[in-house]
């Protein structure tokens, strides 16, 4: 025993000391690149968060007065406006992952780059062309009448629009993608907590959007909205510096969203024909997929796509929330046109309301981050996000709920007339502040729901699925914003313009309202019976849940036996015999 407590001894000094002698040599030279390469990604980072600033910058100046000019200058009603918005932000929902698509299988990720951001620059120069006053034109004092059609005028917005939308999917795909921010090796607390800050600092550069360009597109100088495609241009100067000094990321091409679809139509096919003509016993339907029972791929590929598969229920809860969180650019928009916005003498832009929203989100970020850091600091404690997605719907169906109240009582008050966007509209001479409690109730969901859900859609797939899953989360996001426009040509169409009306004060909006808020407390209570499957995100479960797959496995296993071989060979310690 004494020998072979000598010999342990002696073999750790010896692997130490070939460590430190291992180490020694190239510290100064490592110390020497490691300089560089640190200032190279602070540089990186730092283009990557003025890109994604500049294109929500962009993209909030474009969203925050599109009803009002919709229905002032385009003399569209306002269902019509509303749903023209939610298609818009559901589109460019959607196009990040069409752009990731094409960079990876048809056109190259610089080529694409170079062309998103010939579109998005073309987009947002030519609405303020659409919005440009033709019949307001003075040449050497002479009054010159120049007007552009309608039907042009709209030809040309939905035009703009689909640019603008299809060069803001290639930027957030290929310039600015989540795995560019290297997030691989952290846990559940960090991961949480780069998404409550990322979140945040998305809703202050909104905030000063809504205040800003919603008042000088209103009240100041419409023309001013030349400044969006400044910014446009200015972001594309900074890609384009990115694309010369090769920070453009490349991520790792280990899964495709097609290999994903493939799979699971081929289980599908595969089940069907194996239920209809033979009976064989499979652990998961997705099982059928694999080579070794008649599918087309490899285990690995079907483990995969069996992770992401078990959080479409979370996805598909998160269709309904997206619809309520989409109100705040239609019908509460709609609500706060029809408001009384004057306030001491200043007549408030309407989007500037959403910053009421995004002031509870400001503030619940801190709080939460000092949360989050006890609740994952204590070890007795199976901390999930689950229960703030489960209070944050919750949230979203009060603030539709109180919104049908506050329409109710909107209606209580005369009627005055107010000039918006130098058009005079009848209004309610109710405060626009009464409608404050729906936006902070929305503001608080937005707050809770959106990263947790970020961080249960990456923390819960194999490394190599976590590009995959956001991508389905952002599909379902996009498909809320569409559900949304779809409710309000529903409710239009179906109660003959009563539940959704043009001028609110001759219709029943509160009853779309209340029509929601019911539909968002069954989702609520749905969702609650199955977090369960999501509570507990401890490394214990998160092994077979984020499913270490059989080739991760075996790549360990061989990574260790090499490690453990070469020390063998290299140790003059341990005679033949003991090696074998």
């Amino acid at each position: 025993v004494p020998d072979a407590a000598g010999r342990d001894t002696q073999e750790k000094g010896f692997l130490n000391h070939m460590a430190d002698k291992e180490q020694r040599p190239g510290r100064s030279a490592h110390a020497g690149k490691l300089v560089p390469q640190a200032e190279k990604k602070l540089h990186e980072a730092v283009c990557v968060l003025l890109v994604e600033l500049c294109e929500r910058f962009t993209f909030f100046g474009i969203v925050c007065n599109m009803i009002l000019f919709c229905t002032a200058k385009l003399g569209y009603r306002s269902h019509q406006a509303a749903m023209v918005n939610m298609c818009f932000v559901g589109t460019s929902t959607l196009t990040p992952v069409l752009a990731g698509w094409l960079a990876e299988y048809l056109v190259g990720r610089i080529k694409l780059v170079c062309i998103c951001m010939f579109l998005h620059f073309l987009g947002t120069a030519l609405l303020p062309v659409v919005s440009f006053p033709f019949e307001d034109v003075y040449v050497d004092r002479r009054h010159i009448l120049l007007t552009l059609p309608k039907r042009e005028q709209k030809i040309v917005f939905y035009f703009a629009l689909l640019t603008a939308s299809l060069g803001i999917g290639g930027i957030r795909a290929i310039v600015c993608p989540l795995s560019a921010y290297s997030l691989e090796d952290c846990g559940p607390k960090e991961l949480l907590s780069f998404f409550n800050w990322f979140h945040w600092l998305v809703n202050l550069n909104s905030a000063v959007v809504f205040v800003s360009i919603s008042y000088i597109q209103q009240s100041v100088a419409r023309n001013l909205g030349f400044l969006i495609p400044f910014v446009s241009g200015l972001m594309a100067m900074i890609t384009i510096h990115m694309v010369r000094g090769e920070m453009i990321y490349k991520p790792k091409a280990d899964s495709s969203l097609l290999t994903t679809f493939g799979v699971i139509f081929s289980a599908l096919k595969t089940c069907c024909v194996r239920h209809r003509y033979l009976s064989t016993a499979v652990a998961s339907w997705l099982d059928h997929a694999k080579e070794n029972h008649g599918g087309h791929y490899s285990e690995t590929q079907v483990e995969g796509t069996k992770s992401l598969t078990r959080l479409f229920p979370l996805f598909t809860f998160q269709i309904l929330y997206r619809t309520c969180i989409m109100q705040i650019p239609s019908g509460y928009y709609l609500q706060t046109m029809n408001s009384n916005l004057h306030f001491s003498g200043f007549v408030l832009p309407v989007a500037a309301m959403n910053v009421i929203s995004i002031v509870p989100l400001l503030i619940l970020v801190p709080i939460l981050e000092c949360v989050n850091s006890w609740l994952f600091s204590s070890k007795n404690t199976a901390h999930s996000p689950t229960i703030y997605i489960v209070v944050g719907h919750l949230s979203a169906a009060l603030s539709v709920m109180v919104a049908g109240f506050s329409e109710m009582h909107r209606k209580h008050f005369p009627q005055v007339e107010q000039t918006l966007s130098q058009e005079v509209l009848l209004v309610s001479s109710m405060s626009c502040f009464h409608l404050a409690p729906q936006y902070i109730l929305l503001g608080v969901a937005e707050a809770l729901v959106t990263p947790s859900c970020s961080l249960l859609s990456f923390w819960l797939v194999p490394e190599r699925m976590r590009g995959i899953s956001m991508h389905f989360l952002a599909l379902f996001n996009g498909a809320g914003c569409f559900m949304g426009a779809l409710f309000v040509q529903t409710a239009h169409t179906g109660t003959q313009g009563s539940w959704f009306p043009h001028l609110l004060h001759e219709g029943k909006l509160e009853r779309f309202f209340f029509f929601l808020a019911s539909l968002m407390m069954v989702n609520t209570l749905g969702f609650w019976t199955i977090a369960h499957r999501y509570n507990n995100l401890h490394e214990d479960c998160t092994d077979e849940f984020r499913g270490i797959l059989p080739g991760e496995k075996l790549l360990k296993h061989e990574k260790a036996i090499k490690c453990y071989n070469a020390v063998l060979e290299s140790s003059p310690i341990l005679s033949p015999v003991e090696k074998t």
